[in-house]
Protein backbone atom coordinates (compact mmCIF):
# COMPACT_ATOMS: atom_id res chain seq x y z
CA UNK A 1 0.00 0.00 0.00
CA UNK A 2 1.27 3.50 -0.77
CA UNK A 3 1.96 5.67 2.25
CA UNK A 4 1.18 8.49 2.84
CA UNK A 5 -1.91 9.22 0.75
CA UNK A 6 -4.45 11.99 0.80
CA UNK A 7 -7.16 9.35 1.34
CA UNK A 8 -7.63 7.29 4.47
CA UNK A 9 -5.56 4.10 4.21
CA UNK A 10 -8.57 1.97 5.21
CA UNK A 11 -10.49 3.23 2.18
CA UNK A 12 -7.66 2.50 -0.24
CA UNK A 13 -7.23 -0.94 1.32
CA UNK A 14 -10.96 -1.65 0.93
CA UNK A 15 -10.96 -0.61 -2.74
CA UNK A 16 -7.84 -2.66 -3.39
CA UNK A 17 -9.34 -5.73 -1.72
CA UNK A 18 -12.57 -5.46 -3.72
CA UNK A 19 -10.60 -5.16 -6.97
CA UNK A 20 -8.58 -8.23 -6.05
CA UNK A 21 -11.77 -10.13 -5.22
CA UNK A 22 -13.21 -9.32 -8.67
CA UNK A 23 -9.99 -10.35 -10.39
CA UNK A 24 -9.78 -13.51 -8.30
CA UNK A 25 -13.29 -14.72 -9.10
CA UNK A 26 -13.18 -13.81 -12.82
CA UNK A 27 -11.75 -17.18 -13.98
CA UNK A 28 -14.35 -19.14 -12.03
CA UNK A 29 -17.16 -16.99 -13.40
CA UNK A 30 -15.80 -17.37 -16.94
CA UNK A 31 -15.65 -21.15 -16.60
CA UNK A 32 -19.16 -21.20 -15.16
CA UNK A 33 -20.43 -19.23 -18.16
CA UNK A 34 -18.59 -21.57 -20.53
CA UNK A 35 -20.09 -24.66 -18.88
CA UNK A 36 -23.58 -23.16 -18.99
CA UNK A 37 -23.26 -22.21 -22.67
CA UNK A 38 -21.91 -25.68 -23.52
CA UNK A 39 -24.75 -27.37 -21.65
CA UNK A 40 -27.31 -25.22 -23.47
CA UNK A 41 -25.75 -26.04 -26.85
CA UNK A 42 -25.73 -29.77 -26.12
CA UNK A 43 -29.34 -29.65 -24.93
CA UNK A 44 -30.34 -27.89 -28.15
CA UNK A 45 -28.48 -30.51 -30.19
CA UNK A 46 -30.24 -33.33 -28.37
CA UNK A 47 -33.61 -31.67 -28.86
CA UNK A 48 -32.95 -31.15 -32.57
CA UNK A 49 -31.88 -34.79 -32.97
CA UNK A 50 -35.02 -36.00 -31.20
CA UNK A 51 -37.21 -33.79 -33.37
CA UNK A 52 -35.49 -34.97 -36.56
CA UNK A 53 -35.94 -38.60 -35.52
CA UNK A 54 -39.62 -38.03 -34.84
CA UNK A 55 -40.10 -36.39 -38.23
CA UNK A 56 -38.25 -39.28 -39.90
CA UNK A 57 -40.59 -41.77 -38.23
CA UNK A 58 -43.64 -39.84 -39.48
CA UNK A 59 -42.21 -39.75 -43.01
CA UNK A 60 -41.36 -43.46 -42.92
CA UNK A 61 -44.85 -44.31 -41.71
CA UNK A 62 -46.41 -42.24 -44.51
CA UNK A 63 -44.18 -43.93 -47.11
CA UNK A 64 -45.05 -47.37 -45.73
CA UNK A 65 -48.76 -46.57 -45.79
CA UNK A 66 -48.56 -45.38 -49.39
CA UNK A 67 -46.54 -48.45 -50.40
CA UNK A 68 -49.04 -50.84 -48.82
CA UNK A 69 -51.90 -48.92 -50.38
CA UNK A 70 -50.23 -49.20 -53.78
CA UNK A 71 -49.73 -52.93 -53.33
CA UNK A 72 -53.36 -53.41 -52.37
CA UNK A 73 -54.57 -51.30 -55.29
CA UNK A 74 -52.44 -53.26 -57.77
CA UNK A 75 -53.78 -56.52 -56.40
CA UNK A 76 -57.35 -55.22 -56.64
CA UNK A 77 -56.82 -54.08 -60.23
CA UNK A 78 -55.33 -57.45 -61.16
CA UNK A 79 -58.29 -59.25 -59.56
CA UNK A 80 -60.68 -56.98 -61.39
CA UNK A 81 -59.02 -57.64 -64.74
CA UNK A 82 -58.98 -61.41 -64.10
CA UNK A 83 -62.63 -61.38 -63.10
CA UNK A 84 -63.52 -59.36 -66.20
CA UNK A 85 -61.59 -61.81 -68.39
CA UNK A 86 -63.28 -64.81 -66.77
CA UNK A 87 -66.77 -63.36 -66.97
CA UNK A 88 -66.24 -62.06 -70.48
CA UNK A 89 -65.22 -65.46 -71.79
Amino acid sequence: MAFPTAVNSQITDSVTQSNLQVLGTAPAVAMGNLYQATAQALANAAHNATNAQQQMYVTAQAATTMGVSLLYSLDTAADGMATKAILGA
